[in-house]
């Protein structure tokens, strides 16, 4: 995998954030520190978004407008395409 691939996130931040999307969780950056050990949940769902199609939705609560990613309501699952990482989610391979 090149350093391109990766996205500066390793692949198990990729992999975490991808699966709790599609279990429909909503996830913040404070989410991601805590449970995947990383930071870059931003930058991940940006290139979800742009490179891979997926219909993520951000919405920005409280006084610090604190960042929350989620599938848009409705999603089909069964359509979105993969990172490398992730991809055997695809095929129901959730650990």
């Amino acid at each position: 995998m090149t350093k391109s691939e990766r996205w500066f996130s390793s692949p198990t931040q990729i992999y975490w954030a991808c699966k709790a999307l599609i279990e429909g969780r909503t996830l913040t950056h404070k989410t991601e520190i805590r449970e995947a050990k990383g930071w870059r949940l931003a930058a991940i769902t940006e290139k979800l978004r742009k490179r891979y199609g997926w219909p993520i939705l951000t919405e920005y609560r409280g006084p610090e407008n604190v960042a929350h990613y989620r599938l848009k309501p409705g999603a089909d699952i069964s359509r979105l395409r993969y990172p490398p990482s992730a991809a055997s989610l695809a095929e129901g391979g959730a650990a």
